[in-house]
Order: structure tokens, then C-alpha cells, then sequence
């Protein structure tokens, strides 16, 4: 048997219409929320009329949409080309089946204005990386509009109506820049003008930027920005160097302007009378000494000549002025300039012989004495202080706000598993108690799920909620796992909840053998959840694992 109304095949109950109906250039697309009979759990049908040869790009999209495994993108379950001409007959219809995503729209979200900033970063990180996903296995998504885009009740955001009849990469990345956009000035009357953080609005322009250049290359490039931690600290200003280089040697050719022109004057060229003599340089001044016995010129100065050692005659008696140095006094002047000459070169040469050692020797000595009373003072100081160590200053980052400091690691005092989406059957809960043992190597495991690290569609995640006792101030909690991959959030409480909405997101990341996830500030809570998202796939299935965690207290 068949569904007659839409000419589905009896397995697909049609419930009620979804969403406006999708115009393409073979046909129309229409949505509807169905009940799947046999796994008995909600889907979402889309219907090709007509069907058959027409429809047969979409199916084949839709085929290639079936490979990938993203909580971003709904799964694709089922899909069938049809029979020309013979669409309402049973299971003559061309449909594509669709994991159906319960939550609340994009749309409706924002009609109440825009998004906080970090919700913004994290509902269009995982949506861009989703589209990332399906760009790397051949396949434009489309459809990316805010209707089809829904927040989960969990934190995550599937996108609906996967794949769209038609797309291109380019107009995945403008449209993913459209709902950036839109995600920052919000819709209806809480609308607001383009504002917020400086690198989404740039980001957000990028996306939607024609011009050459300017553009963003891939959906890829977008989610490696939008997983980049903001900068918020204050741009360093250039230091002022209106007192430095150029401004100063300015300032001082301002203040001696004749000096300049002085400098000028003499380097500029003299032209002489054709016979004239070029001019002689004026020598200097002697300088006589008229007292005491006689000194060796040497010891005077090469101009300066011993007023005792030349006859006065004449006029020059009279006068006090002095004659013509005798024929002799000038050899005997020069022979004992040049005694002097050799005596003063071999002292220099000893004082650079024996005056460079002891300069070395002493640097060395001062060297030595001040790497010592170093040591001495730190070993003084661990020695004051038993089982400290000398503390390293720590890296200057971004001049932010800071992140809280780290205090002692807080005591668990009981843990079990947080499974409000589940079944009922148990996640290993006899395990819980190994992941705050003290030993990385003992580790509690998710259960192994089939066809999808998103816990094979059948629930968003699953936990661990840990009693630290009673509230304490915590700056970030630190996770071990021997087989990296997963995905988690860390959710805080200062009471106990049963829904997921009960504790409020503090940070995310990914697992690697050693993870730190920090908060952005001190997060005050008595009860902490570790909320695995996505598992890794292995040989029995996807999975994950924890082996240690430790929640870090504020100091």
C-alpha cells in the first residue's frame, strides 16, 4: 500500500505540511513532516513533481548527500527518482527522506533581535563546518536560509531540507554570509543596524563581497575564522618619537641656522685671481714657559718651545720679545723629542700588555660573583619556603581582559551518568567513578552507535554530571581521553537539573589525549556536566572515552 496523497510508499504516514513550497527549474518541492512506520520515529519527506527524468539531478544530489555524517546537516535516509506521469499511484512520487530536526528556527530567534556574540560564533561555526563537509565530498547544500536553519534543544543546529534542488560552493559562502549578517542585526522589530564584534561584521562583508579579492575563498576558510578565540585587548599604540630620528635632528638644524649656513659656505668651492696663491693654513699659537729648568720639547707639546733655553738680543731684550732659536738648540730640542717619543710608545705598549688581562681578569670576577650571590638567592628562597619552586614569569598575551588564575584542583564528591535523552539503557554507569580515580589509564566509555558519530541520530548526547559538594569558583576543567576526536561541552549548574537547558554552556572543544578548556571567566557552580556531542569512530562503531577529568577552582 501506498499514501495517496502524496503517492509516497505505505511506509511514510504524511502528518502536515512544512515550510513554503520550493520552485526549481524541473518543478516544485514540497515538504512534509511524516511518521516512518517501521523505525517508528519522525522524518521529513520532500516531494519532486513530477517525478522521474525530472527529478533526477535532485536525487542524485540527494544520493551523494546520503554519505556524509554531520550533526550540521540533516541525514538523508532514503530517496527514490519515481515514475514520470505516474506520480500519485503508490510509490510513484520522487522523494527524498530527511532526518527531521525538532527545535526552534533561526527565523523565529531572530525576530526577537540578535544573537548574543558567542551564541553567534557557535551556531555559525558548526554550520559552516558542516557545509565544509559536504563542499569536500562534491556537494553545494543551498537552501541555506533561516527557516531551514534550527537550533537543537541540546546547543547544536541542524540544517533542514538537505539537499537543496540546486547550489553552488560560492553561494553557500554568500549565503552563509547572509545569515552571519542576519544573526547580528536580528529581524522584525528587534532589528538593529549592522553592528557588533569588528572581525564579524568584517567577516560577515567578506562572505557576501563580490568584488575580486575581497571575497572568502570557502566555506572552509569561514569556520577556521569563526573557531579563532576573539581578540578583545586594546590595540598597542606606536611609541612617540616626536623627541627621536628626523624630529630632533630638524629641531637642531632649526636652532643653529648660521652654523648650517657656516658649513655650507666652507664646503662650497673658492675661485682664485689667475697667479694668486692658494691660502696658507694659520698654524697655532706657541705657548712659552718661562719658568722652572729647562724641559725636552717632547714633554711640551710638538708646539710648544722653552722660553728659557732661547737668548734674548736687542730690542727683543728690551721688549721682552723673543729672537731666532740658536742653530743648536734646535738639534738638541729635537734629539730629546724623540727619547721621549720612544719612552712614551714603550709604556703604552706595556700598558696594553699588562693593563688588557687585568681588565679581562675583572670582568670575569664580576661576572662570577654576580652569577653566584643569583643562585645563592634563589636556592636561599626555595630553602625558606620547603616544596615551592622559583616561579617563571608567565608570557604577556594580548592586553584583555584577564583569564581567571588557577587555584587548587576540587574534590568530586559523587557522578553519574546524565542521559535525559535516552532510552533507558544504561551508558556503562558502573564506570563513572573511573574518570576521577587519579589514574588516566581507567576510563568510562559511551556505548558503541551505528551510522553516525552523531550517536546514529537517535539522541544529541550524553553526559557525566559531577558534585563537587557544594559551589566553588572554577576557572576551566582539564580532560584526558586515550582515544581524541569527540566533541564536549562543559555546562554548569549551581543546583541539580534534569533537562540539558538546566546548565548553562561554559566552553567547548575537542578532545585530544590531554585537553585544558578554560572559561572565559570565573564560572561559580557546585555541579559540573561533561555533555558529549560527537563521538569517533572505531572498529565496534562511534564511541567515546574519558579517562581523567579535574575541575580547576579560581585562586
Amino acid at each position: 500500500m501506498a499514501s495517496t496523497t502524496t503517492g509516497l510508499p505505505d511506509r511514510y504516514r504524511p502528518i502536515d505540511r512544512v515550510g513554503p513550497d520550493e520552485t526549481t527549474e524541473t518543478g516544485v518541492i514540497q515538504c512534509w513532516r511524516a511518521k516512518d512506520r517501521v523505525l517508528n520515529r519522525d522524518v521529513a519527506v520532500r516531494v519532486h513533481t513530477p517525478a522521474g527524468p525530472a527529478a533526477h539531478g535532485w536525487i542524485t544530489r540527494a544520493l551523494t548527500a546520503g554519505g556524509l555524517a554531520t550533526p550540521a546537516l540533516a541525514m538523508v535516509y532514503d530517496a527514490s527518482e519515481g515514475r514520470a506521469g505516474d506520480d500519485d499511484s503508490p510509490g510513484g512520487a520522487a522523494y527524498v527522506v530527511n532526518e527531521w530536526i525538532d527545535g526552534e528556527t533561526l527565523a523565529d530567534r531572530l525576530r526577537s533581535g540578535p544573537m548574543p556574540e558567542r551564541e553567534v560564533r557557535l551556531v555559525l561555526r558548526r554550520l559552516a563546518e558542516g557545509v565544509a563537509e559536504a563542499h569536500r565530498a562534491g556537494l553545494a547544500v543551498g537552501g541555506l536560509t533561516l527557516d531551514n536553519v534550527v537550533l537543537r534543544p541540546n546547543g547544536l543546529v541542524g540544517l533542514r531540507a538537505v539537499p537543496a534542488a540546486a547550489g553552488t560552493f560560492d553561494g553557500d559562502v554568500t549565503a552563509l554570509g547572509a545569515l552571519l549578517e542576519a544573526c547580528l542585526t536580528g529581524t522584525g522589530p528587534g532589528a538593529r543596524p549592522l553592528n557588533g564584534p569588528s572581525d564579524l561584521v568584517a567577516l560577515a562583508r567578506r562572505a557576501r563581497s563580490s568584488e575580486p579579492g575581497q571575497g572568502l575563498s570557502s566555506v572552509a576558510a569561514m569556520a577556521a575564522l569563526l573557531a579563532e578565540r576573539p581578540r578583545t585587548g586594546p590595540t598597542p599604540q606606536p611609541a612617540n618619537r616626536g623627541d627621536d630620528g628626523d624630529g630632533r635632528r630638524r629641531r637642531l638644524r632649526d636652532r643653529r641656522p648660521e652654523a648650517a649656513e657656516a658649513d655650507e659656505r666652507d664646503d662650497d668651492p673658492v675661485r682664485l685671481e689667475p697667479g694668486t696663491l692658494p691660502p696658507v693654513p694659520q698654524l697655532p699659537r706657541v705657548r712659552p714657559v718661562t719658568t722652572g729648568a729647562p724641559l725636552p720639547a717632547g714633554a711640551l707639546g710638538g708646539d710648544t718651545v722653552d722660553a728659557s733655553a732661547l737668548e734674548r738680543s736687542g730690542a727683543a731684550q728690551e721688549d721682552g720679545s723673543f729672537g731666532m732659536l740658536p742653530a743648536g738648540a734646535r738639534d738638541e730640542a729635537d734629539s730629546g723629542e724623540d727619547e721621549y717619543d720612544d719612552e712614551d710608545g714603550a709604556g703604552r705598549h706595556r700598558l696594553v700588555v699588562v693593563g688588557l688581562p687585568l681588565l679581562a681578569l675583572a670582568i670575569v670576577i664580576g661576572l662570577a660573583f654576580w652569577f653566584g650571590s643569583s643562585v645563592l638567592s634563589v636556592t636561599g628562597s626555595v630553602d625558606e619556603d620547603p616544596g615551592s619552586t622559583p616561579s617563571a614569569t608567565a608570557p604577556s598575551g594580548d592586553a584583555g581582559e584577564p583569564a581567571p588564575a588557577d587555584g587548587p584542583t576540587a574534590t568530586v564528591s559523587a557522578a553519574q551518568v546524565f542521559d535525559p535523552f535516552g532510552d533507558g539503557e544504561p551508558e556503562n554507569d558502573d564506570e563513572v567513578p573511573l574518570t576521577y580515580d587519579g589514574d588516566p589509564a581507567t576510563t568510562w566509555s559511551t556505548l558503541s552507535y551505528r551510522g553516525s558519530p552523531a550517536f546514529g541520530n537517535l539522541k544529541p548526547g550524553v553526559g557525566i554530571l559531577y558534585d563537587l559538594g557544594s559551589a566553588q569558583a572554577l576557572s576551566g576543567v582539564s580532560l584526558a581521553s586515550p582515544v581524541p576526536g569527540a566533541t564536549v561541552e562543559i555546562r554548569t549548574a549551581e543546583d541539580a537539573g534534569e533537562q540539558l537547558d538546566d546548565f548553562a554552556v561554559a566552553g567547548d572543544e575537542t578532545l585530544g589525549t590531554e585537553t585544558e578548556v578554560a572559561f572565559d571567566e570565573a564560572t561559580t557552580a557546585r555541579y559540573v556536566l561533561v555533555w558529549v556531542t560527537g563521538l569517533v569512530d572505531g572498529a565496534d562503531g562511534f564511541s567515546a572515552q574519558l579517562g581523567e577529568v579535574g575541575f580547576r577552582t579560581a585562586g
